[in-house]
C-alpha cells in the first residue's frame, strides 16, 4: 500500500477535528500562503469561488509542498467534474445542495471506483501526488461530503445520512438559514437564531448517529471552536477573500488612527487636513 494516506482520516482516526481552510481566489501563491498557516486541510472552492479546472490544478499543487491535506468543492452534482477533481489529486470533494437520497447515491457512485461506485479510471495527477498505486487505496481513502443547506435536505436528512458510502455531511449555515427561514434574517454564517442553532445540532446528530462525519462552515474562530465543542468533525474557519478584506481594512483603519486625521501627500511628503 502507498504510504501517501490521508490526512483527515489520520486526525479522525486521532479523535480530533480537523481545521480547515478555504480557497476562493484562483492562485497558487495565494493556496501556498494558506497551507502553510498551519491548517489540517484546505478547500478549494469551484462553486462559488473565482476558481475553475484550470486554476485548481496549480493550486493542489502549490499546497503540496505543505503536506496539508486538499479537498474541493465541486460547482454541481455533476459526475465529470467530480471525477476530474479527485483525478486532479485532491483527497476529497464536497458537493453542494445535495437534497435526497438519490441525491447523495448519485454522488457516492461519483467518487467511488466500480463495483462501490461509477467513477471512471483514470487519475492523472492523483498517480503521482498521492502514490502510483493510488487505485488500490481510493475508495477507502478519499472523503466524500455532501452539503445540506435547504429545506428538502433537512426533512429527507436521515434518508441522505444513511447513505452508504457517504463519509460526512457539511453544513453551509447561509443557505440552510435561507431554506429554513427565509429572508427573515440576514444572510451569512455564525448562526445564533434558536431554531438555527437547533437544526444544525440536528444534522450533528444525525450524522453521528449514522456512523458518519460532520463538516460545518464558520465565519469566525471562536464559533468555529464552539462547533467543535457541538461535535463537528471538520470545522472550516474563514477563507482567503474574508481574510485578505479583513486584513487590508485593518491596515486602512489603523493607518488612519495613527495619522491622527491626516494625508500624506504623494508630492510633496507634506501632512495635510482631509
Amino acid at each position: 500500500m502507498s504510504p501517501h494516506k490521508n490526512p483527515i482520516r489520520r486526525i479522525w482516526a486521532e479523535e480530533r477535528a480537523v481545521l480547515n481552510g478555504w480557497l476562493s481566489i484562483s492562485s497558487p501563491f495565494s493556496a501556498e500562503i494558506m497551507a502553510s498557516a498551519g491548517y489540517d486541510c484546505i478547500t478549494i472552492d469551484l462553486q462559488h469561488g473565482a476558481v475553475d479546472y484550470t486554476g485548481m490544478l496549480p493550486m493542489l499543487q502549490a499546497v503540496r509542498a505543505s503536506g496539508v491535506a486538499t479537498l474541493a468543492r465541486a460547482s454541481w452534482l455533476d459526475a465529470g467534474s467530480i471525477m476530474k477533481i479527485l483525478d486532479a489529486g485532491a483527497w476529497g470533494v464536497i458537493c453542494p445542495m445535495i437534497n435526497t437520497r438519490a441525491d447523495a447515491e448519485r454522488l457516492v457512485s461519483y467518487v467511488r471506483y466500480p463495483p462501490n461506485g461509477t467513477r471512471s479510471f483514470g487519475p492523472t495527477r492523483a498517480n503521482f501526488a498521492l502514490g502510483s498505486d493510488y487505485a488500490t487505496f481510493a475508495d477507502d481513502e478519499v472523503v466524500c461530503f455532501a452539503m445540506i443547506e435547504t429545506a428538502e435536505a433537512m426533512a429527507n436528512l436521515d434518508e441522505i445520512v444513511s447513505t452508504p458510502g457517504l463519509d460526512g455531511v457539511y453544513i453551509g449555515p447561509a443557505d440552510l438559514t435561507l431554506g429554513l427561514t427565509g429572508k427573515r434574517y440576514r444572510t451569512g454564517f455564525d448562526r445564533e437564531e434558536p431554531e438555527m442553532v437547533e437544526a444544525i445540532k440536528r444534522i450533528i446528530t444525525a450524522a453521528h448517529k449514522a456512523g458518519i462525519r460532520l463538516g460545518l462552515h464558520n465565519g469566525s474562530a471562536a464559533y468555529a471552536a464552539q462547533g467543535v465543542s457541538w461535535g463537528a468533525d471538520l470545522v472550516t474557519v474563514s477563507n482567503d477573500v474574508r481574510l485578505l478584506a479583513q486584513a487590508a481594512q485593518n491596515s486602512v483603519v489603523e493607518f488612519r488612527k495613527c495619522a491622527g486625521g491626516t494625508h500624506i501627500s504623494l508630492t510633496t511628503g507634506n501632512a495635510t487636513g482631509y
